[in-house]
């Protein structure tokens, strides 16, 4: 395993590229499958969840949207607890299909917030696709539709996912060394 030292913090490769792929490739044909004649919009979590949007768009083969959001939740390590709205949702949602693309579901804060935002706009059906998903750490009763890889509640960065703004062009995923 590659050990890659990010600010003051040591990571080690616990997802390399190739798992990655695979499991965006999976998402993509169950979104493709479950969503086929229903155009729908994808909601970008940004930052983390870019890369994983671009991969997944990239292998989504039905008619749709995508737009994007900014939420924010972490400082350094560790999630605030409180999330801060910084570029809002400013599409039509009323009657649609919203697919809200997210980087990592941890305490699940962040995705009822936006999911209860999608709802209250009028969307007809919210689902969640996200790349990791942490079960352990979940604050409220949640799971996304579709999940790439599911994670113990460990630290991680890489794939889009950051540490104070550092490791999100990593194309793997690296988990703190403890």
């Amino acid at each position: 395993m590659a050990r890659v030292t990010i600010l003051d913090k040591t990571f080690e490769t616990s997802y390399p590229e190739s798992q990655i792929k695979d499991a965006v490739s999976k998402v993509a044909q169950a979104i493709n499958n479950d969503l086929k004649g229903s155009d729908p919009l994808f909601l970008c979590v940004l930052n983390g969840a870019f890369m994983f949007a671009a991969d997944l768009m990239k292998l989504v083969n039905i008619p749709s949207k995508i737009s994007f959001v900014k939420f924010a939740s972490y400082e350094g390590t560790q999630s605030t607890g409180v999330v801060k709205q910084l570029i809002g949702l400013n599409e039509d949602l009323t009657g649609r299909t919203v697919v809200i693309i997210e980087d990592i579901v941890d305490t699940g804060i962040t995705i009822e917030g936006l999911v209860k935002q999608c709802k209250d706009k009028g969307a007809a059906d919210v689902r969640v696709a996200t790349m990791l998903f942490k079960p352990q750490n979940c604050k409220i009763n949640f799971k996304p539709d579709y999940v790439a890889i599911e994670i113990p509640n460990d630290f991680i960065v890489g794939y889009g996912l950051d540490y104070d703004g550092y490791g999100r062009n990593i194309p793997e995923i690296l988990t703190l060394v403890k």
